[in-house]
């Protein structure tokens, strides 16, 4: 399929921080407060790459292939990026305490914190997808963490993100491959409060963004073939493989 538009999008605290990159190079980012809404926007001839879980575990599945093997690929020094999702019946739990209640009935352990954490923005795509299928087309699950590994030469990131150098380390690797880089990410900084959508939030939907523009839509996926959840959708994380030279 032949895209103009190639969009990485990360969850924020304002709702979903985007950065589109048109074929032709020239870049846009903003917010948007839903993934329909996001989807509305950009229906036609769009890849949406998300750093959110797509398709989830269930009794008969209570594991990702994509989780393990991207563990995996970022060991030893990234592999903590990558939390075990949800099943898709904690979704509606109304606290902490009763997620872990559900999660654990369903799939035999508790909830990370961390996984709680975003369960509002995982049930924002799950019923996106559910009730949209045209969208299944556009969206595509990724992290960034396995992007700027496959995009470094199959090298995981050597330092924090959150930290200084873990962001220019991320910036300098971005801006070798897409020379807007930079000037997105500062301009973005520029227009947005931290409390609307943090420095990582950035620079996270950054590597999105240039992973499908590289790739021009011809991704790799982990796994190979991908598994499906109990509704259909794909366990997949999606990458594109930099080959220097």
């Amino acid at each position: 399929m032949s895209y103009q538009k190639y969009i990485g999008v990360d969850g924020c605290k304002a709702g979903w921080f985007f950065v589109g990159i048109h074929s032709n190079g020239e870049s846009e980012f903003g917010v948007f407060k839903t993934l329909a809404e996001l989807w509305l926007a950009n229906q036609k001839d769009t890849l949406i790459l998300v750093d959110i879980p797509i398709g989830l575990p269930s009794k008969t599945n209570p594991s990702r292939q994509c989780d393990t093997l991207a563990r995996k690929l970022l060991s030893p020094l990234r592999h903590s990026s990558v939390f075990t999702p949800p099943c898709r019946e904690t979704l509606s739990a109304q606290s902490y305490e009763q997620a872990c209640r559900v999660n654990e009935s369903v799939l035999g352990k508790k909830l990370s914190i961390m996984a709680w954490n975003i369960t509002g923005k995982i049930k924002d795509a799950d019923e996106l997808l559910l009730e949209n299928p045209a969208a299944r087309n556009g969206y595509r699950e990724s992290h960034p963490e396995v992007c700027f590994c496959m995009l470094n030469g199959g090298n995981p990131m050597a330092r924090y993100k959150k930290k200084p150098e873990g962001q220019n380390e991320r910036l300098e690797l971005l801006q070798g491959l897409f020379d807007n880089s930079r000037a997105i990410f500062k301009a973005a900084q520029d227009r947005f409060l931290r409390k609307e959508v943090s420095e990582d939030d950035i620079v996270d939907a950054l590597a999105l963004a240039v992973t499908g523009y590289l790739s021009a839509g011809d991704v790799e996926t982990l796994p190979e073939t991908p598994e499906r959840d109990e509704m259909g959708l794909p366990m997949e994380m999606v990458y594109y493989v930099h080959r220097s030279g």
